[in-house]
This record gives C-alpha cells, sequence and structure tokens, in this order.
C-alpha cells in the first residue's frame, strides 16, 4: 500500500496543481492513476510466482527451477513496470511542451510595450496560450497546427505503448498460466519427464484480464481523440 501511494502522490499533484492546462489533460491523468492502481494490485498474485510453479519430484530442486526458467521465459512484472514508465514519460511530453508554451507567454509578458521587434517574434506563439480567470495558462488547439500535432504525436506514443503491452499480457503472460499441466522436457539438466502446475493460476490470469482491459480503455480513447482532434482542429483550419 506505501508504493502505490507513493507511485500516486506525484501524479495527483501534478495534475491538480498545474499552471498550464488543454484539452483532455484530466482524462490522461486520470487514466494513470487509475492504471497505477490496478499495476500494483495485479502485481500481487505474481510476487511469489517461483513458489507457486510445482512440479511432481522434489519441490526446490533444480530440474524443477529449470522448468519454471523454460516455462516463464518471457519477461513479467519487469516488463509491466518499464511500460508504465514509457507511458508516464508519453504523457509528461505533453507537459514538458506545454511548460514550453507557458514560459514563452511568461517572457512576453515581461517584454516592454515598446518592443516592437520581439513582440512581432513572438506573435504566432502569443495566440497559442491564454489566461483564464484563475491566472491558468491555457492552450488553445484551434489557433497552432504544430501545438496539436506535437500532442497528437504524445498520444500515439500512448497508443503504441499500451498496445504493446497488451501483446505482451495476452502473447507472452496469458499463455503460460494455462490449467493444463506443464510437461517439462529437460534434456540437459535432468532426463526425466516431469509434469509441472501453477498454483492460483485463475487468480492470476485475473489480474493479466484487468491490466489489458484498462490498456484496451487507454488505447480506444486515445484513438477516438484523435479522430476528434484531426477533425475538430485541424480539418476545420
Amino acid at each position: 500500500m506505501a508504493a502505490i501511494v507513493t507511485g500516486l502522490i506525484p501524479i495527483l499533484r501534478t495534475a491538480v496543481d498545474a499552471t498550464t492546462t488543454y484539452k483532455c489533460r484530466s482524462l490522461w491523468f486520470g487514466f494513470l492513476c487509475i492504471r497505477v492502481v490496478i499495476l500494483f494490485l495485479a502485481e500481487l498474485p505474481f510476487t511469489k510466482l517461483d513458489s507457486d510453479f510445482i512440479c511432481n519430484g522434489t519441490r526446490d530442486d533444480m530440474c524443477t527451477r529449470a522448468c519454471f526458467n523454460k516455462r516463464f521465459h518471457s519477461p513479467m512484472m519487469v516488463a509491466w513496470n518499464f511500460i508504465f514508465v514509457l507511458v508516464i514519460l508519453s504523457v509528461l511530453l505533453m507537459e514538458l511542451f506545454a511548460s514550453h508554451l507557458r514560459s514563452l507567454a511568461q517572457k512576453r509578458s515581461s517584454q516592454a510595450k515598446g518592443d516592437v521587434e520581439l513582440e512581432d517574434r513572438g506573435k504566432e506563439e502569443a495566440q497559442v496560450v491564454s489566461m483564464d480567470t484563475r491566472g491558468k495558462v491555457v492552450i488553445d488547439l484551434h489557433r497552432d497546427r504544430g501545438t496539436v500535432g506535437f500532442y497528437l504525436l504524445s498520444i500515439t506514443l500512448r497508443i503504441l505503448f499500451e498496445s504493446w503491452f497488451v501483446y505482451i499480457l495476452l502473447s507472452w503472460n496469458l499463455p503460460a498460466l494455462d490449467d493444463d499441466p506443464y510437461e517439462c522436457r529437460q534434456t540437459d539438466i535432468c532426463s526425466e519427464i516431469r509434469l509441472c502446475i501453477v498454483r492460483a493460476a485463475p487468480e492470476k490470469r485475473m489480474s493479466i484480464y484487468a491490466l489489458a482491459t484498462i490498456s484496451i480503455m487507454i488505447i480506444v480513447s486515445s484513438i477516438l481523440f484523435c479522430v476528434y482532434s484531426i477533425v475538430h482542429y485541424l480539418c476545420n483550419t
């Protein structure tokens, strides 16, 4: 529980205390919060995966460990956490760009009114951001195609990362959690054939399904927003 709180605090603080906002910003940070909660809960059944893998014969011998490595030859929790970091980076990419636009707006506001040259130089960027009644910088996606393109790039990266995650879950991890006994043939270490099973396999599969579900939701929402942005911001300008 301490790990989940530690992961949620920076995300929530960034989402609430932002000085710059843009379309659907709260949605992406909301997905990050949901995802870190599900990731934490989904990893609980896998904390003792090696002890849950049982073969006929001596439980802790070298042959059983070799069968475990053969059955779970693809990365699991490390891959999950790594892709989650990539998803966070795709969100922070737009945050860095929004911070850059805010910095430009602050520099222009502090310039002398008579400095016509600098004012003209920043005229194009000045149209992209505006101030609301609370002093928060709001990025207007209607006024600059470059900003929309950068936003779509960050969302496209998120779609790619989440699609990769779903592929790992369903193609690498899920088949290894089958209910049927696994027939392990170790010719290099052990000559005999062993039958192995994974304890609490349904609970572990449920974790896979939960992770895949939230990722598919993020993918669908991101694709819909990309279509909306292209039609609303690019085609109507």
